[in-house]
């Protein structure tokens, strides 16, 4: 059972770390394209540079909330377990259970409006043409992959070891 968690925990941490450093990579180098462009020539411009970059945030936002459940560094009240150390286990498991919650209604209403955006045929970003739906598609993923990562955690918890 370990096994298959520590697979599932490094499988999970790959997608994340790599698909971040990909997306800032990409951001990265068309911003600093674009402002090199401008600065050394008047008539080249990436018109689509600012798009990317706007969408390579809304990407690295969600999938970065997946690796703050990994590195457990989601926002939570922590001052009552500090002040009554008894309460800490009760309140982990209410901070992981609105947690689980959030990520249902990610995968839901995250799906629903992939699947509407995918039936309008003309749902395309400004400048890249690209399909909207594959921008939305982010949603119910990071639902489904912080839904995993939360069990992950909360099963660390309940053990009292990480894997």
């Amino acid at each position: 059972m370990k096994k298959v968690f520590r697979i599932i925990d490094r499988t999970l941490a790959f997608v994340e770390e790599w698909s971040l450093f990909l997306a800032v990579m990409v951001a990265l180098c068309t911003a600093m394209a674009n402002v090199l462009l401008r600065k050394f020539t008047a008539d080249i411009n990436l018109y689509w540079s600012d798009e990317v970059v706007r969408k390579v945030i809304y990407f690295t936002t969600y999938i970065g909330c997946v690796a703050a459940v990994r590195s457990r560094a989601l926002i939570r009240i922590d001052a009552i377990p500090q002040l009554f150390p008894v309460t800490k286990r009760f309140l982990t498991l209410v901070s992981h259970l609105v947690v689980l919650v959030f990520c249902g209604l990610m995968i839901h209403l995250g799906g629903q409006m992939t699947w509407l955006i995918y039936q309008d045929e003309y749902a395309r970003t400004t400048s890249l043409q690209m399909p909207e739906w594959i921008l939305y598609a982010v949603l119910p993923l990071m639902g489904v992959m912080m839904f995993v990562r939360t069990l992950l955690v909360m099963v660390e918890d309940w053990r009292g070891e990480r894997f």
